[in-house]
């Protein structure tokens, strides 16, 4: 009796603490600032909108790029770097389908292109506006396509 309370009350401490853990790692993403939420696709088909391999995340504006960061995940680095530069935006478009489950309600989908490979990024209005800003807001001589 006595080794199954320890058992479950290390079960829960390790419980808290992994939440704890997974707090203070959203906060530390956010503390610079310039951060919004933004699911992602990588290398997406063209022709094949569906609600697969949607991952949702943080990103964070950081210099000349994006950095991406999974949400559920303990990593301290982004997983995805996006270069303002290689950033070629191909459409803008609502979710179709089943992208309407696997996305935010108020998701706008944008697809994009990034040193040839297909993103789609979603992610609220307010955030795509701030995005697209970002985009055309590149320094001068730099090439920058927005749709």
């Amino acid at each position: 009796m006595v080794l199954a309370l320890l058992v479950s009350g290390a079960v829960v401490l390790l419980v808290l603490l992994g939440l704890f853990v997974f707090g203070l790692r959203r906060r530390l993403i956010q503390r610079s600032g310039g951060t919004f939420d933004c699911s992602l696709r990588w290398n997406v088909p063209e022709d094949e909108p569906s609600g697969k391999g949607w991952i949702y995340g943080v990103a964070r504006y950081n210099g000349d790029r994006i950095e991406w960061f999974r949400v559920f995940s303990y990593a301290p680095r982004p997983r995805r770097l996006l270069e303002r530069s290689a950033i070629e935006v191909l459409e803008r478009r609502t979710p179709q389908g089943e992208e309407e489950l696997a996305l935010l309600s108020d998701s706008i989908v944008l697809a994009c292109g990034h040193d040839g490979i297909r993103v789609e990024l979603a992610m609220s209005e307010d955030a795509l506006t701030g995005f697209l800003a970002w985009l055309e807001a590149a320094p001068p001589g730099q090439r920058v396509n927005v749709a």
